[in-house]
């Protein structure tokens, strides 16, 4: 098993998908276990779900910037609640998807922006 591998499970150890494999560890992609700017090539299958998980980032960004600021927020955080809910539906194809080494450094390169924002 190589060193990425390692991580990789890592990885998936802590993501624990309690909140839809959003909150990857930011020590992992500061110890720089993926470049950017290589291309990676996944599925069109995978490419749908990612297109679908980046939507879901975005919204969930926004939800965390606004409790960072203001955690009393009772509709933001049912909100956060509401997108949490929303991505158990994909938790199941999300585990699947990430034992494909390609789609792993993809996913782990998309969530270094939530994870940087978060």
């Amino acid at each position: 098993m190589d060193g990425y591998e390692d991580k990789r499970r890592g990885f998936l150890r802590k993501l624990g998908f309690t909140l839809g494999g959003t909150l990857t560890a930011s020590s992992l992609i500061s110890a720089n276990i993926v470049e950017s700017n290589i291309e990676i090539n996944i599925t069109p299958d995978q490419k749908a779900f990612m297109n679908h998980y980046e939507t879901w980032m975005d919204e969930f960004i926004a939800v965390i910037k606004i409790q960072k600021a203001d955690p009393e927020n009772i509709e933001n955080n049912k909100n956060i609640v509401l997108l949490s809910e929303r991505s158990k539906k994909w938790q199941t194809r999300l585990h699947d998807y990430m034992k494909d080494e390609n789609f792993a450094r993809y996913y782990m390169i998309a969530s270094e922006r939530m994870t940087l924002a978060i």
